[in-house]
């Protein structure tokens, strides 16, 4: 079955966004050593580039193969980094959404992956997002920023 793994940021984090990035390498290094083809679709293409450069940031035994769209080899590196209006380059297993917006091609991906962010509308953002994923079935799960899904078993 199709999942979708929400992580909420921590309220007392004093920079949810950076954490939110280090997230983001955290799970794209995981998945990517598993063998999965990731898409990090991003709100826009600042961010995207932002998350480009916090992937190359990662320590030499981390590396993570990774582009912007548009960029790399043909059909895109194991981790491909798009932004609203632009579409990964083949097949991914891995979603990985930072956009505000759900992803109208989610439904192509075994896993999404989102973040349920501090403020209020932006939350309310993710509600919505949460429900498009669960009516369109997919098995939901909720975590805290500082625990790691079994990506083995998916």
């Amino acid at each position: 079955m199709a999942l979708a793994t929400f992580y909420l940021l921590d309220e007392s984090d004093t920079q949810p966004q950076q954490s939110m990035l280090d997230k983001v390498c955290q799970l794209s290094a995981l998945y990517s050593q598993q063998g999965m083809k990731v898409y990090i679709s991003a709100n826009d293409k600042p961010q995207a580039e932002k998350v480009d450069e916090q992937l190359w940031q990662l320590s030499p035994d981390q590396f993570v193969p990774h582009n912007l769209v548009g960029e790399g080899p043909r059909g895109g590196a194991q981790v491909e980094i798009g932004w609203a209006g632009v579409r990964p380059s083949g097949h991914r297993n891995v979603l990985i959404n930072l956009a505000e917006e759900a992803a109208t091609f989610a439904p192509s991906f075994a896993q999404v992956v989102d973040f349920v962010p501090c403020e209020e509308a932006l939350k309310q953002q993710a509600r919505e997002r949460y429900k498009i994923y669960r009516m369109a079935g997919r098995q939901m799960r909720t975590l805290a920023m500082n625990e790691m899904s079994d990506t083995s078993s998916n």
